[in-house]
């Protein structure tokens, strides 16, 4: 990946999860016109499997609801279908798939409920 982080840490939120003092997940967003674009979600390797993944995308939903966005957006690789069949699970649908970088990118969208 071709990252400017330096530019990305000017522009975008970043948001730690910390287990027993220690970093084990990250989630970038950036807000894009009515709603929240996940950039990024990372865990920690040896601590995937224990839903803080699910804490992360939750918590973006939170900003933007708080923020009172329409929706949240995301993208991933058509390949990585676990990915996929989670962002379903969380109440994500596909809106579209684009070439990109020599490979596919599935770009999904969740409405918010705006009467929260």
């Amino acid at each position: 990946m071709k990252v400017d982080y330096a530019v990305a840490l000017q522009s975008h939120r970043f948001d730690l999860l910390i287990d027993r003092e220690q970093v084990v997940g990250l989630i970038e967003t950036v807000r894009q016109d009515q709603h929240l674009l996940i950039v990024n979600v990372a865990i920690e390797p040896a601590c995937q499997g224990r839903g803080f993944g699910r804490r992360l995308i939750a918590h973006a939903e939170s900003l933007a609801s708080a923020s009172g966005l329409e929706s949240v957006r995301l993208y991933t690789n058509i390949h990585f279908a676990e990915n996929i069949r989670l962002y379903a699970s969380l109440g994500y649908e596909v809106e579209r798939e684009e070439a990109l970088n020599g490979g596919v990118a599935v770009h999904m969208t969740k409405k918010l409920d705006q009467r929260r």
